[in-house]
């Protein structure tokens, strides 16, 4: 996976938007206004920071060496996640797990009127 399939896979999930909030180099993906995913678009090797469930990061970090604890984030919500390393599936999955952890942390009322 590279960067493009990376942005088009997150934009392609109801109700996200993509901004730049930090600088012009970390590119924010955002559902409800809240963020699932983070990548900077300098970073070699290409990596995302994603929110995951805290017993699945560990057992994703004992698995494979690319992911590791969040960069610049809550060590024990997000992970880092050298994209370019694992296969698509994987990775595609972990941003669904992101998204999805998110979804769930929106108000029933939020959710609704997002038809979500």
């Amino acid at each position: 996976m590279n960067i493009e399939e990376l942005r088009t896979y997150c934009l392609s999930k109801a109700h996200v938007t993509e901004g730049f909030p930090f600088d012009e180099k970390t590119l924010v993906f955002k559902v409800a206004n809240k963020m699932f995913a983070l990548t900077g678009l300098e970073m070699y090797p290409p990596s995302v920071n994603l929110k995951c469930d805290p017993d699945l990061s560990l057992d994703l970090q004992e698995e494979y060496p690319e992911i590791t604890p969040g960069y610049h984030m809550n060590k024990k919500h997000w992970i880092t996640v050298q994209y370019s390393e694992l296969s698509d599936e994987l990775v595609k999955k972990m941003i669904d797990d992101s998204y999805e952890l998110v979804l769930k942390s929106l108000t029933k009322k939020l959710r609704t009127e997002l038809k979500l």
